[in-house]
């Protein structure tokens, strides 16, 4: 059975792509969290799994060789709609998943228990699942071990998140160390499309630098003659 579409899919797919994970290369972390997994539920798949528009990909992947697989027959697809572990101790005895194709045929999973990876902001961008080609269930023990290996999952994600934004601003921070073609008259500064901008509005769109005004002490003495000459008077207001 399909699994329905959650209400809020267009923001959890955005939260998923600012994470900027998808298709990466394996990652020694993320395969040893799978092992992990393995080995506490004692079953011989796990993965994981981050849920896209239209495929379920596997960051990690323990005992199958598929890259991902369609969203639509993903048991993935159902344990991110819910808040709770999901947990399948007989696949053929389920009407969700007794016709999919991942029970009939390979890897014929018969047991599953996806774990989801959960946002701080509260969406389920995947899960921590494992997999068996025969029923069984897993001890309390088994679960919390499971939810904490999920976490630390969702820490090493969002280490992921912090450290490719900080790129983008290192980046965006070393092209403003470039030269920049700057009037020599009026000192506004040329962007990539040919306008003319003040200072101010070209940093203000290419940085989060925000202004304050005043007057340096230079100015200021340059500027007193022209103010008693207008006003007579011998101070500045």
């Amino acid at each position: 059975m399909k699994a329905p579409v959650a209400t809020n899919e267009a923001e959890r797919l955005a939260a998923l792509r600012d994470y900027h994970i998808l298709d990466t290369e394996a990652e020694g972390v993320y395969d040893d969290i799978a092992r992990l997994a393995s080995y506490i539920c004692g079953v011989p798949i796990a993965m994981v799994s981050l849920v896209d528009g239209s495929r379920q990909w596997f960051k990690s992947k323990l005992g199958v060789h598929s890259k991902e697989t369609p969203r639509d027959v993903a048991f993935c697809s159902h344990a991110i709609l819910q808040s709770e572990p999901l947990i399948v101790r007989d696949a053929m005895k389920d009407s969700r998943f007794a016709d999919s194709a991942l029970v009939r045929r390979a890897p014929r999973i018969r047991f599953y228990a996806g774990f989801p990876l959960v946002t701080p902001e509260g969406f389920a961008l995947g899960t921590l699942c494992a997999i068996d080609r025969k029923p069984r269930q897993l001890s309390v023990g088994q679960k919390q071990a499971m939810q904490a290996l999920a976490r630390q999952v969702m820490a090493l994600l969002d280490l992921h998140r912090v450290s490719e934004h900080l790129a983008d601003t290192l980046e965006h921070v070393r092209t403003l160390r470039g030269l920049l073609p700057i009037c020599a008259w009026c000192k506004r500064i040329r962007d990539d499309k040919g306008y003319w901008n003040q200072v101010e509005a070209y940093l203000r769109a290419n940085t989060e630098v925000n202004f304050t005004h005043g007057i340096c002490p230079e100015c200021l003495e340059k500027e007193r003659p022209k103010k008693r000459a207008v006003t007579g008077a011998d101070t500045w207001p």
